[in-house]
């Protein structure tokens, strides 16, 4: 049976591990990241990527939450045959459903962090979001969160670094949970092996 991924690209490292760890036999096909600054531009481009797909294989998974798509994901997805991951979002899917509910009952006012976006902070927040064009948006953006919370993937030193620089920039107290992969793999496990 043949199996396309079209997956997010802040999940691409993520997914391809999975992939090459578990020897399965797909084709991945990305979707930029950046698109979540325009989120109804992820069901158009998905739209597109399915439907050229759709001839060549028999099962597409699509790898990407919710993120902003106010429902017009799921309807596509019918409508060209294709399956979702569970969940609303990436950082519910690192964090676990159940230790994503407790972080959004307890602190609301969080801003979360993956591997990813803490690698291209400057690239999909600063200049993605015009804040080095004006930076008296970032009040008005990041002013009623409380705090950072790094959900980390890997340990590495640099990018905890660069974590603690982010929550510097945005004024907020930084917390480091090394979550892994979460329930992402279990996931993507369900709907590739299914």
């Amino acid at each position: 049976m043949s199996t396309a991924l079209v997956i997010c690209g802040a999940l691409g490292r993520e997914v391809k591990d999975i992939v090459d760890r578990r020897g399965w036999d797909v084709d991945i096909y990305g979707v930029s990241a950046l698109l979540h600054l325009y989120p109804s531009r992820i069901v158009d481009e998905l739209r597109e990527k399915l439907y050229r797909l759709r001839p060549q294989y028999e099962k597409l998974v699509v790898v990407y939450g919710e993120c902003g798509t106010t429902g017009k994901l799921e309807p596509l997805l019918e409508e060209v045959g294709a399956h979702r991951l569970r969940g609303p979002h990436c950082y519910e899917m690192f964090a676990g459903k159940e230790q994503f509910a407790a972080i959004a009952e307890k602190r609301p006012g969080t801003f979360f962090l993956t591997d990813w976006l803490v690698r291209n902070f400057d690239r999909a927040v600063i200049r993605g979001l015009g804040l080095d064009r004006d930076p008296e948006l970032k009040s008005m953006l990041f002013g009623n969160y409380e705090a950072v919370l790094y959900l980390r993937q890997v340990p590495n030193p640099r990018l905890a670094e660069k974590a603690s620089v982010i929550a510097g920039y945005l004024g907020l107290p930084l917390e480091i949970c090394d979550v892994g992969l979460g329930e992402l793999e279990e996931r993507l496990a369900e709907l590739v092996e299914a």
